[in-house]
């Protein structure tokens, strides 16, 4: 048993949408990327949330391997952004699949450190989950307040030891909605063999309550969800470089 522990926003059971089948989701705790559509707002303070054990998350996420094997699901670890604890998530993952569980890493690729414990962590992950913001320098910069450079470089990294991914984008309206920016994700990942699905999420102000309750301003007030003739427009556009797209 593991007694290494980590900080965690919140957990979730049942989800249907962070990798294959029915999946228990850890949300942990800190980000360093300020994206202006962030539904997790309370999550960027990498000393919030509260101190949490692998054992502890593995004793709760027992009770839903039934749901998991016959979903063909497992645990997914989220955030905030994961990789700001690669130990902890290396020891989870290791422990989860100890126990017969599917390891999914949902991040958006800021990575600081490609060392031993990285290269543990993505042994013991089946699939990540990789969320590129956008590929075009300022508007990444203006999305998410930091440059580009790290997520690509993860990305490539990926594509180079061959591990399974799933490329997301959120499309959000004035950001990610053109057919330019479309092509730019299309150009960049296709030759990346390990890619084996793209993944377009339409934008949502679910989030919106949780700025507001830190006193602050939700920079995306008023923006309306992209329509579904807009969706389906970057689908076909993304479908150029790519067999298999789907929009969330």
């Amino acid at each position: 048993m593991s007694s290494s522990t980590g900080r965690l926003h919140h957990l979730e059971s049942c989800g249907a949408v962070d990798g294959p089948g029915i999946r228990f989701l850890v949300f942990l705790q800190g980000c360093v990327m300020r994206c202006q559509y962030c539904h997790n707002r309370d999550s960027w303070d990498r000393q919030g949330g509260r101190e949490v054990t692998v054992d502890e998350i593995l004793t709760e996420a027992r009770s839903y391997l039934p749901f998991m094997r016959a979903s063909g699901g497992g645990i997914t670890c989220t955030g905030g952004e994961a990789l700001l604890q690669p130990a902890f998530v290396r020891d989870l993952f290791q422990a989860a699949k100890a126990e017969g569980m599917h390891t999914c890493l949902d991040t958006n690729g800021y990575v600081c450190h490609y060392d031993e414990v990285l290269d543990q962590l993505l042994v013991a992950t089946d699939l990540v989950l990789l969320d590129l913001k956008h590929l075009d320098e300022g508007v990444h910069r203006e999305l998410t307040g930091i440059p580009r450079r790290r997520p690509l470089a993860f990305a490539r990294h990926l594509a180079a030891i061959g591990k399974p991914t799933w490329i997301r984008q959120v499309i959000v309206p004035g950001f990610t909605d053109s057919e330019a920016s479309m092509h730019l994700l299309g150009e960049f990942i296709e030759t990346m063999d390990n890619v084996e699905r793209i993944e377009l999420l339409p934008y949502h102000a679910l989030g919106e309550y949780k700025w507001q309750e830190l006193g602050e301003r939700y920079p995306l007030s008023g923006v309306e969800p992209p329509s579904g003739e807009t969706m389906q427009r970057l689908v076909a556009v993304a479908s150029q470089y790519h067999p298999q797209v789907i929009a969330g």
